[in-house]
């Protein structure tokens, strides 16, 4: 394990990313104690509205005079939980699929795959603000739409290296043995997949933080005065130029948290599978 860790912090961009995602985790954690104006940063101001940064609001304030610093600050928890809770429910759904499409075979094997193939063969984001748009637009909707578009991929992934280690000796082994499908899958198939698992999910979780605020700049999901880093960006547009600060700073943590995710899920894949590995 330590020659694993040393191997890793040796990758500077998969460290520096390691960095920035634990400094978010922490921001998220304890936002309401490092946050300047934690509880006026829901409320209206308008005698402070689209002030410039200063000492005593470091990324200014927006159109209702609400500290930007602290909703970027607030905005984080808010945004990662929705992150995480797309890709772990994507994980459930995915991975069961992937394993019984796998290890399987016949009709029921087929039709997860074709089913898998047509949803990744539409556009994501195309396809959440359709399924958005059915269930009406609000932050369940959006955590459903990027669900139904990010579970496949799992899918696709856990069904190819299944269906690799289901002839493998051991699996052969165990099932001479008389061992349950379940647990063949779930004991056995399940750990070696693992690694690959992890790696997308890493990975993912930067793209989701990208599709919310996507999804969110057009209306799809968080609703005002909730403090999301997509939602800012969007109340923003109208004030550019002048109030480059509205959108600046929300859009740099944006960048940031999925610039993090993408170096962690990189260095990761490295670790994995040095085959894989990136170009230096």
């Amino acid at each position: 394990m330590t020659v694993v860790i040393k191997k890793f912090l040796r990758d500077i961009p998969a460290t520096v990313g390691l960095l920035i995602v634990l400094s978010m985790v922490l921001i998220a954690l304890f936002a309401k104690d490092i946050a300047p104006y934690p509880l006026d940063a829901y409320q209206s101001h308008m005698g402070l509205r689209l002030q410039p940064p200063s000492w005593s609001h470091p990324f200014g304030t927006d159109d209702l005079g609400r500290d930007i610093l602290s909703r970027v600050l607030l905005g984080a928890g808010e945004t990662l939980g929705v992150a995480l809770l797309v890709v772990g429910a994507a994980m459930v759904i995915g991975i069961s699929l992937g394993l019984i499409a796998g290890y399987y075979e016949g009709w029921l094997a087929e039709l997860i795959m074709r089913v898998t193939d047509i949803f990744l063969a539409v556009p994501q984001l195309i396809l959440a603000i359709a399924i958005a748009q059915i269930f009406g637009g609000n932050l369940i909707s959006l955590i459903s739409a990027l669900t139904a578009t990010y579970w496949p991929f799992f899918t696709r992934l856990v069904y190819a290296d299944t269906r690799r280690l289901k002839h493998a000796m051991f699996i052969d082994a165990l099932q001479c043995l008389g061992v349950s499908t379940p647990r063949i899958l779930i004991v056995h198939i399940l750990p070696n997949v693992a690694s690959s698992i992890i790696v997308r999910a890493t990975i993912g979780v930067g793209f989701i933080i990208m599709m919310a605020a996507v999804l969110s700049f057009i209306g799809i999901g968080s609703t005002p005065p909730d403090p999301a880093w997509g939602l800012s960006v969007a109340q923003s547009h109208q004030f550019l130029p002048d109030a480059w600060w509205f959108a600046a700073f929300p859009g740099m943590a944006i960048f940031l948290t999925v610039l993090g995710f993408n170096l962690l899920g990189d260095g990761l894949r490295d670790l994995i599978d040095p085959r894989l590995r990136r170009s230096r």
